[in-house]
C-alpha cells in the first residue's frame, strides 16, 4: 500500500517530520511492524540492529615497560530498548560504518589502561582477566552512544623481538623439555623392559613347548607301545564281541522264527481245531432235538393211534357183552354203568399199553400186538357169550 512502510526483523524505522518521539526524540521509533507515513510530510529512515564487528590491533605498554602488540576482537550492536535506538540514532543514522570506528577507538583506549596496570606475566596467563576488565570499564561508554557488547576475544599477544615471552616461557620449556627427556628415558627404558620381558617370555615359551612336545612324544611312544602289546588281547576281545554279536542275532532270529510259526502254522491250526470242535458240538445237538423229536413224535403218533382206537375197543369189548345174558335191574341207571365199565376197560388197556410204550420205545410192536390180540380176544368173547338180556 502506498504509504505503508515495514522495517526488516533487525532494523528500526525511525520517522522524522511529525511529533516527536519517546523523551523528546527528534523521531518515532518503530520495530516489529508497520506504519503508514505520509509522503513528503513525513520522512522515513532505517537504523540497523544486526551484529556488528570490529577488530582493535594496539602497541600496548605494560607495568613492567615492555611493549606488547596485542590484537583484539570486539562483536557488538545497537540496543534492543527505545532509549539505545534513540542514542545510536542520533550519533550513526546518517553513517552507521562509524559505529565500528568509534568503538574500536574505545576499546583502543581501555587495552591500553588495562594492560598498563598489569604485568607481561599476568596478561600472558590471564587473558580472560584482562577481557573482562577492558569490558567492565567500557561498557558504561558504550551504552551512552546506545551500543552494547556481546564479547570481546583477545586474539594475540607479541612482544616483538624482545624476547621477553620466551625468555619467560623458557623455564617452562626447559622444565618440559626435561620432563619430556625423563619421560623419553622412561618410555625407552620400558620399552627395553618390555623387550627384554618378552624375550623371557618367548625363551620361556619356546622351554615349555619343548616341554611340552617332549612329553608328547614319550606319550605317543607309550601309547604306541602299548597298543602293539595290546594288539592280541584288543582282537580276541573284538571276536568276542563279534561272537557275543552273532549270538544275540542268532537267538532274536529263532524267537522271529518262532512267532513266525505261532502265527503261521500253530494259531491257525488251533482255529481249525475250534471251528471243528464247535461243528461237532452243533452237530451232537442236532441230533439229540432230532432223536427228542422223533422219539416225542413217535409217542404222540401211538397215542393218537390208541385213542382212535379206543371207540373200537369200547365197541369191542361192548360186543362181547352184547351175546351175554346180563340182567340189568335199575333201568337206565343200571345201563349207564355198565358202559361206563366198558370205557373204564378201555381207559385201563390204553393206561397199559403206554406205560409199556415208556419202559421202551422198541416195545411198540409187542404193544400194538397185545392191542391186536385183545381186539381178537373180543371177538371170540362175543360169539361165545351170545345176546346180552337187556331187561
Amino acid at each position: 500500500m502506498f504509504g505503508y512502510r515495514v522495517p526488516a526483523p533487525d532494523e528500526a524505522m525511525l520517522i522524522s517530520g511529525g511529533r516527536r518521539g519517546l523523551g523528546g526524540a527528534p523521531f518515532r521509533v518503530v520495530t516489529g511492524h508497520g506504519k503508514f507515513v505520509l509522503p513528503v510530510f513525513r520522512k522515513v529512515r532505517f537504523l540497523t540492529l544486526s551484529m556488528c564487528e570490529a577488530e582493535v590491533t594496539e602497541t600496548c605498554v605494560t607495568k613492567q615497560g615492555i611493549s606488547l602488540h596485542v590484537r583484539a576482537v570486539i562483536a557488538f550492536k545497537v540496543g534492543n530498548d527505545h532509549e539505545s535506538i534513540i542514542n545510536a540514532g542520533q550519533r550513526f543514522l546518517s553513517d552507521q560504518e562509524q559505529m565500528s570506528v568509534l568503538t574500536g577507538r574505545i576499546f583502543a583506549g581501555h587495552l591500553r589502561a588495562i594492560i598498563g596496570s598489569m604485568t607481561v606475566e599476568e596478561i600472558v596467563t590471564e587473558r580472560q582477566k584482562l577481557a573482562a576488565e577492558v569490558l567492565d570499564t567500557s561498557k558504561v561508554e558504550m551504552a551512552k552512544i546506545g551500543l552494547i557488547v556481546d564479547s570481546l576475544q583477545i586474539q594475540s599477544i607479541d612482544d616483538g623481538n624482545t624476547g621477553y615471552i620466551d625468555a619467560m616461557s623458557a623455564p617452562h620449556k626447559a622444565a618440559i623439555q626435561r620432563q619430556a627427556q625423563i619421560a623419553q628415558a622412561q618410555a625407552t627404558q620400558a620399552a627395553v623392559e618390555a623387550e627384554q620381558a618378552a624375550a623371557r617370555k618367548q625363551a620361556e615359551y619356546a622351554r615349555q613347548t619343548a616341554i611340552v612336545k617332549a612329553e608328547y612324544s614319550a606319550e605317543v611312544d607309550r601309547a604306541q607301545a602299548q597298543a602293539a602289546q595290546a594288539g592280541p588281547l584288543a582282537q580276541a576281545h573284538a571276536q568276542q564281541e563279534v561272537l557275543a554279536a552273532q549270538t544275540e542275532l542268532a537267538e532274536r532270529q529263532a524267537k522271529l522264527r518262532q512267532q513266525q510259526l505261532v502265527a503261521e502254522v500253530v494259531k491257525p491250526a488251533e482255529a481249525e481245531a475250534e471251528r471243528v470242535r464247535i461243528l461237532a458240538a452243533a452237530e451232537a445237538q442236532r441230533m439229540k432235538i432230532q432223536a427228542e423229536a422223533a422219539a416225542s413224535y413217535d409217542r404222540v403218533a401211538l397215542d393218537r393211534m390208541l385213542i382212535d382206537q379206543l371207540p373200537q375197543i369200547v365197541k369191542e369189548a361192548a360186543g362181547g357183552l352184547s351175546g351175554a345174558n346180563v340182567n340189568v335191574l335199575n333201568g337206565a341207571d343200571g345201563l349207564g354203568e355198565i358202559a361206563a365199565g366198558l370205557v373204564s376197560q378201555g381207559m385201563t388197556i390204553l393206561d397199559s399199553v403206554r406205560q409199556g410204550l415208556g419202559q421202551d420205545k422198541d416195545n411198540k410192536g409187542d404193544a400194538g400186538r397185545g392191542l391186536l390180540q385183545l381186539h381178537s380176544g373180543n371177538k371170540d368173547r362175543k360169539s361165545d357169550d351170545g345176546p346180552v338180556d337187556m331187561d
